[in-house]
């Protein structure tokens, strides 16, 4: 679906429970853009991150522009610039790497721990998203992700960019949800504030004419 009648088609949603339809079918269903026409490039990429991580292919998502083949948020097309967003449903990885933040967690509070202002801002989005089922290593002060996380996550993923996996020349990220309901339940929220200032634009729109 082209991005003007994916906006279009949003802001005429009538309800929460379309605008779930809506999610499930546009959002989170179906072959994603960057593997158009490529469904067994798209398997074996799946397969690649199942195996890595022991969970089944089907819990492997692509989100994100690379899903629609534009980001509706940002009016933008997906092109070379930009990423692949890899969604892992896992509750054994995600609870695996949030009870790795402990000893980072008591360093931080014993005062053990220098990390840059920045550092600490990234760490508090970390922790914010963790909060709604989603872990983020890329939120990570740099001095826990490559003593923790390197060899696991950042060293995986990027042996699948910039042409070295069936995706091709991207750059691939990923973050674990805790469930298929959380992924879900993000998505939703984000298409639910992009909906709601679809609809007060038009009705700005139309008052302006008037």
């Amino acid at each position: 679906m082209p991005m003007d009648d994916f906006l279009a088609a949003l802001a005429a949603v009538p309800d929460e429970a379309a605008l779930l339809d809506f999610c499930r079918r546009r959002s989170l269903h179906g072959t994603p853009a960057v593997f158009a026409g490529r469904e067994d490039d798209y398997y074996e990429f799946r397969k690649r991150i199942a195996e890595r991580f022991e969970i089944n292919f089907h819990e492997v998502f692509i989100t994100g522009s690379a899903k629609l083949g534009f980001s509706p948020q940002k009016r933008r097309v997906f092109d070379y610039d930009s990423d692949i967003d890899v969604a892992i449903i896992s509750a054994t990885l995600y609870e695996r790497v949030m009870s790795s933040i402990h000893n980072y967690q008591m360093e931080l509070r014993e005062n053990r721990k220098a990390v840059s202002w920045d550092e600490l801002r990234g760490y508090h989005r970390f922790l914010e998203y963790g909060a709604i089922g989603w872990m983020r290593p890329d939120l990570l002060p740099t001095s826990f992700r490559v003593s923790q996380l390197k060899r696991d996550w950042f060293d995986f993923f990027d042996s699948l960019s910039h042409g070295k996996s069936e995706v091709g020349n991207y750059k691939v990220t990923a973050g674990a949800f805790k469930s298929y309901f959380h992924l879900e339940r993000y998505t939703l929220s984000g298409l639910n504030s992009l909906r709601t200032k679809l609809q007060v634009g038009a009705i700005n729109a139309t008052a302006n004419q008037a």
